[in-house]
């Protein structure tokens, strides 16, 4: 062995394995330290690193390449506001929520009235007795919305809500205000039995308020019809109807109470007119 063959370095025996990965630039650097820790001699970092560098060079050509013959991607076409497809109207809604239980429920229209109507029913409460708050439901929704605050200074004698699955004349879910000992929140439901029926006239227009005591509520699920309440607690109801609208100029008549067979024959109607409504709303 000469001279020069002793005083150059020998390079190490052991390999890096071929698997390092040399696609990008932080990888070239950590093998300067895997190269480094190892004491490999300096040229054969340098063809190392020459190597990476000219794959990097190379795989950036085949994928420019490749793009080249790759077809144009589109562009989504932007369609004007005055153009997109408005939203389906309430009726088709309602009806592909009672089909597709992805959608959220809606009270009026998903909550089943009872098998035991129209005597005991389900009813959903919209506010809650000592409320002075007019909560009601949103129908497009299915939420409890605030209406507005009463305009006198009086508060609901007992919790007031509607019967899921009537309407009435007025387009509305059919009334009902329920005699129990406790408040109810808004949005919960409860089972009722109808006692009697209090014919209203609001503004000039029919809206007739079922009477109702809790079927679940010890002291007041006995009674079974509205002539078994006492006096004074009928004359508190019907004074709170005449009276809450008077600050808003609106005038409401309420006539002579009516036993429990007239609430049935009205809720059996409403019942009747929200098929109809049903029906017709699959024929268009």
């Amino acid at each position: 062995m000469d001279s020069a063959s002793k005083n150059s370095p020998s390079i190490p025996s052991f390999t890096p394995p071929l698997t390092l990965p040399f696609l990008d630039l932080p990888s070239s650097r950590s093998f300067l330290c895997y190269a480094s820790f190892f004491n490999f001699p300096l040229p054969f970092v340098e063809r190392r690193v020459s190597f990476a560098v000219k794959s990097m060079a190379e795989t950036a050509m085949n994928v420019n390449s490749v793009a080249d013959m790759s077809p144009p991607i589109e562009s989504p076409i932007k369609v004007p506001l005055s153009h997109r497809i408005a939203p389906p109207p309430l009726n088709e809604r309602i009806l592909s929520s009672m089909t597709r239980r992805s959608v959220a429920a809606h009270p009026w229209h998903d909550l089943e009235i009872g098998p035991e109507a129209p005597r005991i029913f389900n009813c959903v409460v919209e506010i809650g007795k000592g409320s002075k708050v007019k909560y009601e439901l949103d129908k497009k929704t299915g939420l409890i919305k605030v209406d507005r605050i009463l305009y006198s200074s009086v508060v609901y004698p007992h919790n007031y809500g509607f019967i899921p699955r009537t309407i009435c004349e007025d387009s509305d879910p059919m009334d009902v205000l329920v005699i129990m000992q406790e408040p109810v929140l808004p949005g919960c439901f409860l089972r009722a039995k109808a006692i009697g029926l209090m014919p209203m006239i609001d503004q000039g227009e029919k809206d007739d308020k079922i009477i109702a005591v809790c079927a679940d509520d010890p002291e007041y699920r006995h009674y079974n019809d509205i002539k078994e309440l006492p006096p004074h607690r009928l004359a508190e109801i019907r004074r709170f109807f005449e009276d809450y609208k008077k600050n808003e100029n609106k005038e409401v008549a309420v006539n002579d109470f009516l036993p429990a067979s007239t609430a049935y024959e009205a809720i059996k109607h409403s019942m009747t007119l929200y098929a109809d409504y049903i029906v017709e709303s699959l024929r268009r």
